[in-house]
């Protein structure tokens, strides 16, 4: 402001300029992954066909795949993940889409008004669509486009989907915009401490008991992507490593696991559901879960893990089973966006 000033005074040539030119217009998207529009077989389906058909999260030939997709997989698996998705349905609708949508209206008063940035959400595979977000910025004319996917660690099946769609819609764009992706933040030291922090409320909560083993869970991947350079599983390692490093825990105290398997493919290991039925047989009947890799509470969490992790265990000859929730819209990790966002545009102030 003081260097327009100043200019007017020197150049009044440039005074009309200075005073009526407006910051460029900036947009923050936020990317998840999706979820159907309704707890019902039809809704259900319809999400299921378009996040198994991207070659990003099942990596098969399409000739195979696509007619075993739509004359297998969908008939079969509609119904059953319909009837899970209606066990967490919440009045306000999906999970994943209230938690997602809390983040966004939450990150966007946390943000400096002087970054100027319009944030939206968008998914890869539903409602509204990455690509139609994307499509309605470049017709308000976008200068700035910062894009920040919700999944902590980096992967090719879903961060390499975020960049898939990205390219796609740029590669039609004529004025392309100032680009910036957060790949990221598995490391990120805010983002461990509102983990950490995450944990030692609900100990706190407990009156104390801290006495639990804690199980860290992320969402699986097939082996076969880490064999080929993903490095997913070692971004899981170190948010696993410095969570418990944060907490100050020992070796015997935490577990990672990785979750949500689907097909016959090997997947990271160890796995979430055969750790949990192992543990009270190595002594653990005190159990405690967290899944950092979600950053908004949905299915995998709520459903997987919050009922049907805690019926493995139990099950199994465990006493106690514990799910911490997501850090979803909490202060502390809205505040840690806010920080990863504003020093990724920090020169656009």
């Amino acid at each position: 402001m003081n260097s327009s000033r100043s200019t007017s005074a020197s150049r009044p040539g440039d005074t009309q300029i200075a005073r009526t030119q407006q910051p460029p217009p900036a947009a923050l998207v936020l990317v998840n992954t999706g979820t159907p529009a309704a707890p019902r077989r039809a809704a259900v389906r319809r999400f299921l066909a378009r996040f198994l058909a991207d070659p990003r999260v099942v990596e098969l030939p399409r000739a195979l795949w696509l007619p075993l997709l739509h004359g297998l997989v969908l008939p079969l698996r509609s119904g059953a993940s319909a009837h899970r998705y209606r066990l967490i349905w919440q009045p306000e609708g999906s999970p994943l889409a209230v938690n997602t949508a809390r983040i966004r209206a939450a990150l966007e008063q946390q943000l400096p008004g002087e970054l100027h940035l319009n944030v939206l959400q968008s998914y890869l595979y539903s409602e509204p669509l990455f690509s139609q977000v994307l499509e309605q910025l470049r017709l308000q004319g976008v200068q700035r486009l910062l894009v920040l996917p919700l999944f902590p660690q980096c992967s090719g099946t879903t961060t390499g989907a975020v960049y898939d769609q990205l390219g796609a819609a740029l590669a039609r764009w004529r004025a392309l915009p100032q680009l910036r992706v957060i790949a990221d933040y598995a490391t990120d030291g805010a983002y461990i401490a509102a983990l950490a922090n995450s944990v030692r409320e609900h100990r706190r909560q407990r009156a104390g008991d801290d006495a639990d083993h804690l199980l860290i869970s992320f969402h699986g991947i097939p082996q076969r992507c880490e064999q080929r350079g993903d490095r997913y599983g070692e971004h899981c390692r170190q948010t696993a490593e410095r969570l418990a490093a944060a907490l100050g825990l020992t070796a015997a105290d935490w577990t990672l696991a990785f979750q949500s398997r689907f097909g016959r493919a090997r997947w990271l290991l160890p796995a979430t559901d055969a750790t949990l039925r192992e543990l009270p047989h190595r002594g653990v009947h005190a159990v405690t879960v967290i899944c950092p890799g979600f950053p908004a509470d949905c299915l995998e969490t709520l459903e997987e893990i919050a009922l049907l992790g805690r019926d493995t265990f139990l099950k199994a000859g465990g006493e106690r089973f514990d799910y911490i929730p997501a850090l979803n819209a909490g202060t502390a990790h809205v505040q840690a966006l806010a920080g990863l966002v504003t020093r990724t545009s920090a020169d656009w102030r």
